[in-house]
């Protein structure tokens, strides 16, 4: 999955895509929900842990799906096509680092 899939659109405006991230344990669905279930025009957001994907439900009017994975980059993470902040990823902790997981206790 190199690209979001959009599941769904409507006439209101709002759509709801998969984005594929690097987010590896429970602690990355927290920080990602916690940040974009807070940003404006985001109905909500949900990431699988063991599959990655990150579904997020917005307003088109409100924030576009590019800002949408720019934020997820600057959290630290890949969002499909566009690659982590590498300062914020830096500062992730070790378990939400790609291959972190294997060294969790």
């Amino acid at each position: 999955l190199s690209s979001t899939i959009t599941l769904a659109q409507d006439k209101k405006g709002t759509e709801l895509v998969k984005i594929q991230t690097s987010a590896e344990c429970d602690e990355c669905k927290v920080r990602l929900e916690e940040v974009l279930n807070y940003t404006k025009g985001v109905k909500y957001s949900n990431l699988d842990v063991e599959s990655k994907v990150l579904e997020v439900k917005f307003l088109t009017k409100k924030i576009s799906l590019e800002k949408i994975k720019k934020i997820v980059s600057e959290l630290g993470y890949d969002a499909d096509d566009v690659k982590a902040n590498p300062t914020a990823y830096d500062a992730l902790p070790q378990c939400c680092k790609v291959g972190g997981m294997e060294h969790h206790d």
